[in-house]
């Protein structure tokens, strides 16, 4: 078969006589005499070629070879080795090659897979790569040359010729030194591939121009592993100096050179090198984009440049992305060290098992903070053309965070739908679109929060972008059933944005309107109040003020706009007259529109005009001599502050309403009493809005009375029929509502005057409490009236008043007090006689203080009108205490604003829940099939801000809260030390000891919530923690600002710590303990504070606690206080062990000979009514501990198998101890403990111990043995009590006893195989155990069945070493004898 060769366009000469004529025709005389013996040269040559089957053709046409190439070889040797001249035949044969190269046309063509041939090519070689001055394209031929040494059959000298091309690359240009490393691996033998390799290697170091032909090369090289390693290494090496458009090449080479052993160890210097934690080589890129613009001059230029970086990066992220496919170690070593982008890579593989890892990682990095919003956010904005690639596995990822029952999960998947929608093009906005929505109807409280506020984000960031897919939102209304007040006011301003902000949404309006009055026709209470929220927000798009016209203050407003708004308001209003509840939502939901949007003025004056007026004629009266009418009870005006006026003046008219509403019943009433509070909301924020905040159009109402009753009444509430009973209940209700309300209102009034009034309105708060309190409970059953009107009312809310509670604290009775403290609070016809009253009153109340019911109104939360958070602002106020009241009661200095214990109590008790609600994340949950309470109720304004908001304003208070908290430290330093440092001394005021110890406690708990915001650990929240810590610091040290976070920490601990002398009871000693935790943990060393924090709680633990009555402190509060305290402490001391066997072989022996009432010595929180509560701890963190134990392994030297046996035989005595304890403390609880946390400290040992003496036994046997004698007594005492168990037919016992028993059997085979392991199996044998009680008495109904054929039968091991014939049988041995562990098949 022919084979053509083509060769360059130059032409060779056909034959020996064409290369003579050239030579003459080119040369003068003396050139001709020698074209002779030149030509017989070629002859030669020539002659053998042709011979050989090689046809050489003139002109333009290839030479052609008309046989094989290796039969081509073959003749060319015959003829040589025939020639009657061999062997200098062959030297004749190269000089005439040589000769015919002379003509470069013909050279082009002679090229023969011969050695000498190929010396003398390669010798050849550099006379034309370096001379372009004949041959512009003469590159062409190096290649040639290069080519044709490629997949040579045999080379003689390979080695040579290895040597041959190096010394060629050192001198070539770059572009022949390409041609000759790519081509390397074709050419060169197996065995010179070492060699080459190191060679390149250094190559590598000098020209980094060469790079990427030297790892092409390289990666088609057969290396040693050694040799591959080093190679790796200083390719990794040279990472940071390769040029961007490099770097695929690079990253290829890097990770397909990787073996099992060293994936983890490349993967991470490689993520070191390329930084993708920060989305790809940052430095790299920023040089290599700067050089790029700097060459183009143009912005196209510019964009090309951007353009070639992202497809660079979408090329290293595809090299990575086929080692993680097929490389299952190199997905492994990424799942270890991941990074945002090579996360997307795992997630996008088809693997399942990548997918789930990849997920895993993440929600790991962002729950640690290691990958976070800002890191996300560069990553969409520089390379958001690498990411699209990857928008499925975005959207995944995004779905599945934002559906984590982990609150710290959800904000990261909405930041990744976010950014998503903005970098992306218009068909991933319909997939983020319809993702979200698809959130917002499963119904999940955390899930649908989250998508509805993106979604309202995505409609103020990209307002037409969003209208596009109004449809697609507006099938959100189908699922409203499941969604809450809150959620329903987001999801209508969403879709009134849309319908009424944008005109591409504008195809909806018709649709929102129809939806809206369906809703308000509706006679369904829920449906009524889904319409008459989202027509308010309807509202307020369609009357918001517009920006375009701020200089016209009449408006901007179209009058068809106005029109629409006014008629849509008409429609709410004659809807909602029907039903107070609907009325008054109607005026919640005007008021939070006022106060939360930007209204046209001509709206705003719209809603205001009338409210004033209808208002004074609906609630206030014209207060006269006499107040007619038939009532329940006496009435009266109460609560009247102007001092000034004896008769005459306003009151407001509540309880005339009240009754008639109790009258009529049923009927549809334009006023309600309900209203009121609702109604005067609304009406102060219009004030507020038209006045820029001045309320002194309506500051007669703060001052103002109401018509009430003489509240004496709640004295003889059980002597009242069960109709005024409720009525008095409602009436207090209401009233403390309204003056709620008013000090929402007026709490911001910097008066002094004002503000002594809101705190006199307070103080009524905190007496009519009380008062309520001993109403509800002679009033059982009762339903109080709704306050809240945008939940479903009562539903789910059992207040706890059925079952009356006798008080036992003294302290709980403020009744007294709050009589005496409510003497300026009266009208002027009371005042005079009021502290008469209360001193006669005291003697009598005293007497009652323990007979008399009450009730907490912790239940009763949703049916109290909501403070603002404003309202906490009133704390900056100082504190009053008893000491600071004259013999009138009132306070010396009147023009001061002093802020009393029980008002300072009222509030820190709504500050605390304020903030657990905002502020403490709880895990999202899918609704559950029965109803419960929805814990939002009574947080409809609080829900409006943001948890950055209200811990911003938390941090403002801070000053405050140190003042009080300083305080109330003083207050019982002064007690301490006026009492000879006891708490339960002569000089100890009860009820003043009660509110002061429960504000000292809030205002830690406030404290700790505040710190323990997970939004402190945000980058962009550095500086509100160190605002925060810097209070701290600055009342201990001055100049906090300029100190670092470490030692603002350190400061703001030893500030806290000095609290810790005046702690009256053991809660707020925990509370203190929290804190310090929690305060040493915002630090980046919290293991610094390890030991004091260990320390103080001992402290507490070693302290006894009583009351301010003189009894010990006890109870299942202070028991749960005791748990946390005593597992604070043994979390934080260093060795845990010793600690757990210093309580349990000191301090609870020295209760066995103790009285009943007595505790222990060295730890005086513990006695007989607390040993349940350390046994639990004790028992739980010694199997926390033991399950820390690191694992062992084969390979640990004796030094470490040392240790950690001594740490096992540590833990093992310890449980040793504990199990004993039952024979003592053998109570039903104790046991449960002990089977419970025996079972798990079990297997702990079996899983991490029994390796350990596994390899351990040979080296260190007798300790071995010693661990396992005293092991063994443990097992041995809860099969005892397994046996007590059953015999008592306990089953919240039984249920431990089958997991149990398994482990035991476990335990004894494993022993087995461990002596087996070490060839002593013979030390091994098993016998029979009988069943006995805890005192080791045989249990009777065993014995009787011992003869049976059914008789159950036990295990036992002997760990000691004795010889089969000597050891006596089993049946013949003692139980004493024997060191047996039983467990029942």
């Amino acid at each position: 078969m022919m084979r053509k060769k083509r060769r360059s366009s130059v032409d060779k000469g056909a034959g020996a006589p064409a290369a003579p004529k050239v030579k003459k025709s080119r040369s003068a005389g003396r050139q001709s005499k020698e074209a002779a013996p030149e030509e017989t040269n070629q002859c030669v040559f020539v002659d053998f070629v042709r011979v050989a089957g090689v046809i050489l053709r003139p002109g333009g046409m290839p030479n052609e070879i008309g046989v094989d190439q290796v039969v081509f070889q073959r003749r060319i040797q015959q003829q040589l080795q025939k020639s009657p001249r061999y062997p200098g035949i062959i030297q004749e044969f190269i000089t005439a090659l040589e000769s015919y190269m002379e003509n470069t046309d013909r050279f082009r063509n002679c090229l023969l897979p011969c050695t000498s041939i190929i010396n003398t090519l390669l010798e050849k070689l550099p006379e034309y790569m370096l001379d372009r001055s004949v041959f512009p394209d003469i590159l062409i031929i190096p290649r040639i040359i290069i080519n044709q040494l490629k997949w040579l059959d045999r080379v003689v000298d390979a080695k040579d010729l290895a040597s041959k091309l190096m010394e060629l690359v050192s001198v070539a240009p770059v572009e022949v030194q390409r041609d000759i490393i790519t081509s390397l691996p074709e050419i060169l033998e197996d065995s010179q591939h070492n060699d080459t390799a190191r060679e390149l290697n250094s190559l590598l170091q000098e020209k980094t121009q060469l790079t990427v032909p030297i790892l092409d090369a390289l990666s088609s090289l057969n290396l040693a592993s050694s040799l591959l390693t080093e190679v790796r290494g200083a390719v990794m090496a040279t990472l940071a100096a390769v040029q961007l458009e490099d770097l695929p090449v690079v990253v290829k080479f890097i990770l397909h050179s990787v073996s099992a052993s060293d994936a983890y160890e490349v993967v991470c210097n490689l993520r070191k090198k390329l930084e993708l934690e920060q989305c790809v080589l940052p430095p790299v890129l920023q040089a290599s984009q700067s050089r790029m613009n700097s060459k183009a001059a143009a912005g196209s230029a510019s964009a090309a440049a951007a353009g070639s970086s992202q497809d660079s990066i979408s090329l290293i992220l595809d090299c990575i992305k086929s080692a993680v496919r097929f490389q299952k170690t190199i997905s492994e070593a990424w799942l270890k060290v991941m990074d945002l982008l090579v996360l997307l890579i795992l997630h996008s593989t088809n693997a399942n098992q990548s997918r789930r890892g990849a997920e895993r990682v993440l929600k790991v990095k962002v729950r640690n903070g290691l990958i976070q919003e800002a890191l996300l956010q560069r990553t969409f904005r520089d390379y958001a053309q690498v990411m699209r690639g990857y928008f499925p596995s975005t959207l995944a990822l995004a779905q599945s965070l934002v559906r984590s029952p982990d609150p710290c999960m959800v904000p990261f998947g909405g930041h990744m739908y976010r950014h998503a929608f903005t970098a992306f093009d218009s068909y991933c906005h319909q997939e983020v679109v319809g993702s979200l929505v698809t959130h917002v109807c499963s119904g999940v409280g955390g899930e649908v929060d989250v998508a509805l506020e993106l979604l309202c984000g995505l409609v103020n960031e990209k307002p037409s972008e969003m209208a596009m897919y109004a449809v697609f939102v507006k099938g959100i209304l189908d699922y409203m059933d499941n969604l809450t007040p809150q959620q329903i006011r987001r999801l209508f301003h969403l879709l009134s944005r849309l319908a009424f902000g944008q005109k591409q949404g504008s195809h909806i309006q018709d649709d929102m309107h129809i939806v809206i009055r369906k809703q308000l026709s509706s006679t369904v209470p829920k449906y009524k109040r889904i319409g008459i929220i989202g027509a308010v927000m309807i509202v307020g798009s369609m009357g918001a003020f517009r920006s375009k016209a701020k200089e016209s203050q009449s408006g901007s407003l179209s009058q068809e706009t106005l029109r629409q708004v006014t008629a849509l308001l008409e429609l709410v209003k004659s809807s909602s007259e029907s039903s107070p509840e609907a009325a008054a939502l109607y005026y919640d939901e005007l008021a939070n529109l006022i106060l939360s949007s930007a209204l046209d003025p001509q709206v705003q004056d719209m809603i205001g005009k009338s409210v004033l007026q209808d208002f004074e004629d609906d609630f206030v009266v014209d207060l006269g001599p006499e107040i007619s009418g038939s009532f329940p009870f006496p009435a009266r005006a109460m609560y009247k502050l102007y001092e000034d006026e004896d008769q005459g003046g306003i009151a407001i008219n509540l309880m005339p309403l009240l009754a008639k509403d109790i009258q009529n019943k049923g009927e549809h009433r334009r006023v309600s009493s309900l209203c009121l509070s609702p109604f005067f909301r609304l009406l102060r924020l219009c004030v507020e809005k038209r006045h820029q905040g001045d309320l002194e159009e309506i500051d007669g109402l703060l001052g103002c009375p109401l018509i009430l009753t003489n509240m004496d009444v709640v004295e003889k509430v059980e002597s009242l029929s069960k109709a005024e009973r409720e009525f008095l209940c409602t009436l207090l209700f209401h009233t403390i509502n309204w003056f709620r309300e008013v000090v929402n209102a007026f709490c911001t009034q910097k008066d002094t005057d004002m503000k002594m009034r809101v705190l006199t309105r307070l103080q009524n708060i905190t007496y009519l409490q009380t008062l309520l309190e001993r109403a509800l409970a002679g009033t059982p059953g009762y339903v109080p009236p709704i306050a809240n009107f945008d939940g479903d009312g009562t539903d789910g809310i059992v207040p706890n008043s059925t079952v009356p509670v006798i008080k036992i604290k003294k302290g709980e009775s403020t009744y007294g007090t709050g009589k005496k403290r409510k003497a300026p609070g009266k009208n002027s016809s009371e005042s005079s006689s009021q502290a008469e009253e209360a001193t006669e009153a005291d003697e009598t109340q005293q007497k009652e203080k323990e007979i008399r019911p009450g009730v907490s109104l912790a239940s009763y939360r949703p049916f109290f009108r909501e403070l603002d958070m404003e309202v906490l602002s009133v704390l900056q106020c100082g504190l009053l205490s008893r000491s600071l009241l004259d013999s009138e009661l009132h306070t010396k200095v009147r023009e001061e604003v002093l802020l009393g214990p029980a008002e300072l109590v009222l509030l820190l008790e709504d500050m605390l829940r304020k903030l657990e609600f905002s502020l403490t994340a709880a895990p999202a949950k899918r609704a559950p099939f029965l109803k419960v309470t929805d814990k939002s109720v009574g947080f409809s304004h609080l829900q409006q801000r943001s948890s950055k908001d209200i811990a911003s304003y938390c941090v403002q208070l801070m000053p405050a809260l140190c003042s009080h908290l300083e305080n109330c430290h003083n207050h019982f330093q002064i007690m301490l030390s006026e009492n000879n440092g006891v708490v339960d001394g002569p000089a100890t005021d009860v009820e003043e000891h009660q509110l002061m110890s429960s504000a000292y406690q809030l205002l830690l708990q406030v404290l700790n919530t505040t710190f323990s915001w997970s939004g402190f650990s945000q980058p962009g929240q550095k500086s509100l923690l160190k605002k925060a810590l810097g209070v701290f610091a600055g009342r201990l040290k001055e100049g906090g600002a300029e100190l670092t976070l470490e030692q603002l920490v350190k400061h703001s601990f030893e500030y806290l710590l000095n609290f810790r002398s005046t702690v009256p009871n053991l809660s707020i000693a925990l509370c203190l303990s929290q804190l310090l935790s929690t305060v040493s943990e915002k630090g980046a060393n919290p293991a610094a504070y390890r030991e004091q924090t260990a320390s103080l709680a001992r402290r507490f633990l070693n302290q006894d606690w009583v009351t301010a009555s003189g009894e010990k402190e006890r109870g299942t509060k202070f028991n749960e206080a005791l748990h946390t305290l005593l597992s604070i402490y043994l979390d934080h001391v260093d060795d845990i062990l010793k600690a757990v066997e210093e309580i349990a072989a000191e301090g609870i022996p020295e209760l066995l000979n103790a009285s009943k009432d007595e505790s222990s010595a060295s730890w005086p929180t513990l006695s007989r009514q607390t040993f349940l509560v350390f046994y639990k701890v004790l028992m739980a963190e010694l199997e926390k501990a033991v399950r820390k134990i690191p694992p062992s392994k084969m390979s640990d030297n004796t030094e470490a198998q040392s240790e950690k046996l001594l740490t096992w035989n540590l833990a093992v005595r310890d449980f040793h101890i504990l199990v004993n304890l039952v024979k003592v403390f053998d109570s039903r609880p104790v046991l449960n403990v002990c089977l419970k946390y025996g079972r798990l400290f079990l297997e702990s040992f079996l899983k991490l111990g029994m390796p350990l003496l596994d390899y351990s036994f040979k080296r260190h046997k007798e300790d071995v043995q010693s661990l396992l004698k005293t092991f063994q007594l443990s097992t041995r005492q809860l099969h005892h009590m397994c046996g007590h168990s059953k015999m008592h037919q306990d089953t919240s016992l039984t249920n431990h006893v089958p997991a149990l028993k398994k482990s035991l059997e476990l335990f004894v085979y494993r022993v087995k195989a461990m002596l087996t392991l070490n060839n002593c199996q013979e030390a091994f044998w098993l016998g029979n155990l009988k069943n006995r009680n805890l005192k080791g008495e045989e249990i009777l109904s065993q014995r009787s069945q011992e003869d049976d054929d059914d008789e159950e039968e036990e295990e036992e091991e002997e760990e000691q070493q004795q010889q089969p014939e000597r050891s006596p049988p089993p049946q013949e041995q003692s139980e004493d004898e024997v060191i047996a562990i039983s467990s029942k098949r």
